[in-house]
């Protein structure tokens, strides 16, 4: 394989501007075709993105010969069915998170994978931008000592601007989402908490339905220690006042602290020895760091930038604050 074809099944809100025209601006990476069950939405897209070929029907795409590489970026309830079809076709993956609805059905595509040639990334993509790297760039530097715990407290009123934008609000369905807009933003948080501290040895939560706007939990709490004795606690609130809204993760070591945002492009360092902030250009499309790692790891050139373990791995952590 000396070249990566692409199909999108799912070019809603995320594909549009985060992840869609990223697949076009990598070498050796082309966007060939895209599917949307509304046929006229896909056309759209299709059209306004210079993508050649359109689909309203998944399995239409998933047939196509000439593509190699799927995006699933289509609701979680979906992602099982969707995952394993595309394995039975032989494209390699990469998979919109939260990888399912739950830590069963990622399982099950793990199971389905490992009997196959193909490849799966999730796109957990934080891992690849700047300021998440500096974050993991300071702590492997020991800037803030020995990690002691990080907190993260995600406050966010019922009217969020944080949540994207879809036709339907399927995001506070249980059904579609597996929660409610918990399993939207905190899979990447938690991911990231993975990736800087390790596998965790005790996991435990709460949540709860405090507004009853929607069958979803409005708020979740949660409590890791990671086998490396790394700390770490967590809120999301989804029912706080306008004015209490943040959204903050600090990470607390012997000899200062680091903070930053989910969303922002800012990185604060506090030592004993000094004080600095690191600022980042927010880019066009956040998602093509991530899809250059897995153009690179499809084509056989560089490793996983986020294998179906690790996914699996975030989805068991989601469920146990959930439970």
């Amino acid at each position: 394989m000396k070249k990566l074809v692409w199909g999108i099944l799912g070019c809603g809100d995320v594909a549009e501007v985060k992840s869609g025209p990223a697949f076009q601006k990598i070498y050796n990476s082309e966007l060939l075709a895209v599917m949307r069950r509304n046929a006229v939405k896909a056309e759209d897209f299709a059209k306004r993105h210079n993508v050649p070929t359109w689909y309203n029907n998944a399995e239409e795409l998933l047939k196509d010969s000439r593509i190699n590489a799927i995006y699933i970026a289509t609701p979680p309830s979906t992602h099982v069915e969707l995952t394993l079809k595309a394995i039975q076709a032989g494209k390699n993956i990469y998979l919109e998170k939260p990888m399912a609805i739950n830590a069963q059905e990622s399982a099950r595509i793990i199971e389905a994978l490992n009997k196959s040639k193909s490849k799966l990334t999730v796109a957990h993509y934080r891992r690849k931008l700047p300021a998440f790297l500096k974050v993991k760039e300071l702590l492997e530097n020991m800037s803030i000592g020995e990690i002691r715990f990080a907190d993260i407290q995600i406050l966010q009123s019922p009217k969020s601007k944080l949540i994207a934008d879809s036709d339907e609000n399927w995001r506070i369905d249980p059904a579609i989402s597996g929660g409610g807009y918990f399993h939207d933003l905190a899979p990447h948080q938690i991911d990231l908490m993975y990736q800087f501290f390790g596998e965790p040895e005790y996991v435990q939560g709460i949540s709860g339905n405090q507004n009853n706007l929607y069958p979803a939990d409005d708020i979740v709490n949660g409590i890791i220690r990671f086998k490396s004795g790394v700390q770490f606690r967590g809120i999301w609130c989804f029912n706080a006042s306008e004015k209490d809204q943040k959204d903050e993760c600090t990470i607390f070591g012997s000899h200062g602290s680091i903070s930053f945002s989910f969303f922002g492009d800012k990185v604060v360092l506090n030592s004993e020895e000094h004080s600095e902030t690191f600022d980042f250009e927010p880019l066009p499309h956040v998602q093509q760091p991530m899809i250059k790692a897995t153009v690179d790891y499809f084509l056989g050139n560089a490793e996983n930038p986020c294998s179906a373990e690790d996914g699996l791995a975030v989805m068991n952590i989601m469920d146990r604050f959930c439970s």
